[in-house]
């Protein structure tokens, strides 16, 4: 239980252990793996396999597109048949899909081995979400966020990795890349084949139906929040380094400045921010404070264009840690609320229509966030800060709507599997109202 006098320190949460152990570990060595060939990919597809840009863009949507469908689908197989099955099988298939890569030559086999590749990483989403929930008992939320800060690790390891084979800038180096990513795949899944248990699908109500998240109206609602908030992410990555190329006079290294930043403070700060937000009351407050860091510091990314290049460097750095703790913040309450609304018995269906929420605003965030902030200037990353804003402030409203229409037998306990019943305790969050 979580101490009444106060949020706890990270230290002071179970070391992981058993299920948990295991899939900390696969999860870290399947995102090296990612950070190795994401980093490197689109330079592979255009300047090896020499498809021209807007195509490998063209396919990459028509994937991210497809493989939307999976979620929901996959989610109701790993509810029925058990999450670990279907993730491994998830798993096998981004191993061949991946590795597949290796053998392409045009864009037409590119374009399917995309989406055969997205429906699964999809499908692995919506499975290990489930078996996130299964694996972290009474306190998935803080689990998640456990998880996050070692796929966070992961992701930057295998990032600077792909550094040396971009370098080399041979068939040969990206072709190693490219069958790592596949390898960890695969390591993942034996990893998880040995250390996490087969859980057994836990008993469904008479009224349970195959999409019977799409009627959870509070559900919906917190997801499409989610999925919009989930533009913050593409603002680092994408406009920020675009807005510092075009707008500033700030040295080029600022790019990879800000890139590391983020990452280190999502890297130290998640575990122990997120372990402070378990329940839908915690995860709408963490959503609204997380809109007030976001309204600070797309503002100050925008003034990094009005100052002296000596100091935009120091200015960007600054608006970047003000970002980041708005996004641990708001990845604890998307946990938050993404674990606790749903149903034990429907954790796959739910955390499969949580992922197409998310990869849905992903698949946005480019246009939206070039023509519509871009296109305005300044005016433009203020409109940015305050929609952010805006979207966190309706947190706390859906999470308390969504409380009420949960039945006190919408959580049950998986005894024999998880543990024993029993939810944690309120602890106090910041309270920014």
């Amino acid at each position: 239980m979580i101490e009444k006098s106060g949020a706890p320190r990270i230290s002071r949460l179970p070391a992981p252990e058993g299920p948990q152990r295991a899939l900390i570990v696969a999860a870290f060595v399947s995102r090296v793996g990612n950070g190795l060939f994401n980093t490197a990919a689109v330079l592979y597809f255009t300047l090896v396999v020499h498809l021209p840009a807007a195509r490998v863009g063209a396919g990459l949507t028509i994937a991210g597109l497809v493989g939307l469908v999976a979620g929901i689908p996959a989610g109701n197989l790993a509810d029925r048949y058990g999450p670990r099955t279907v993730w491994l099988a998830a798993l096998a298939m981004q191993a061949v899909t991946m590795a597949a890569f290796v053998f392409i030559h045009g864009w037409l086999t590119f374009t399917l081995i995309a989406t055969l590749d997205r429906l699964a990483a999809t499908a692995s989403g919506a499975a290990g979400g489930a078996l996130v929930a299964r694996a972290g008992g009474e306190r998935p939320a803080a689990f998640r966020a456990k998880l996050r800060t070692f796929v966070n690790l992961g992701v930057v390891l295998g990032t600077l990795g792909a550094a040396f084979a971009v370098s080399v800038d041979t068939r040969s180096a990206y072709t190693v890349l490219i069958l790592a990513n596949a390898a960890s795949f695969a390591c993942a899944g034996l990893i998880a084949l040995a250390g996490v248990p087969d859980y057994r699908p836990l008993p469904r109500p008479t009224e349970h139906h195959r999409v019977a998240v799409l009627s959870d109206r509070p559900y919906v609602t917190f997801v499409a929040l989610y999925g919009a908030m989930g533009l913050q992410y593409q603002t680092v990555s994408l406009l920020l380094p675009i807005w510092l190329s075009a707008h500033t006079d700030a040295p080029r290294w600022t790019v990879a400045a800000v890139y590391a930043v983020n990452s280190g403070v999502c890297v130290l700060l998640q575990s122990r921010i997120g372990s402070r937000v378990e329940t839908a009351r915690q995860g709408g407050r963490a959503f609204r404070l997380a809109g007030l860091f976001f309204l600070v510091s797309c503002p100050l990314m925008a003034l990094t264009a009005d100052v002296p290049a000596w100091i935009a460097p120091g200015l960007a750095v600054l608006a970047v840690v003000v970002h980041s703790l708005g996004e641990v913040w708001e990845s604890s309450g998307g946990y938050a609320l993404g674990f606790g609304l749903a149903p034990d018995h429907a954790q796959g269906q739910y955390q499969g229509l949580f992922g197409v929420g998310f990869d849905a605003g992903q698949a946005l965030a480019p246009v939206v966030l070039t023509t519509a902030v871009l296109g305005l200037g300044h005016a433009g990353w203020l409109l940015l800060g305050v929609f952010f804003m805006a979207l966190g402030a309706a947190g706390p409203p859906v999470a308390a709507w969504a409380e009420r229409t949960r039945r006190p037998a919408h959580h049950t306990a998986d005894h024999t599997a998880d543990g024993t019943q029993g939810r944690p305790e309120e602890t106090p969050l910041p309270d920014t109202a």
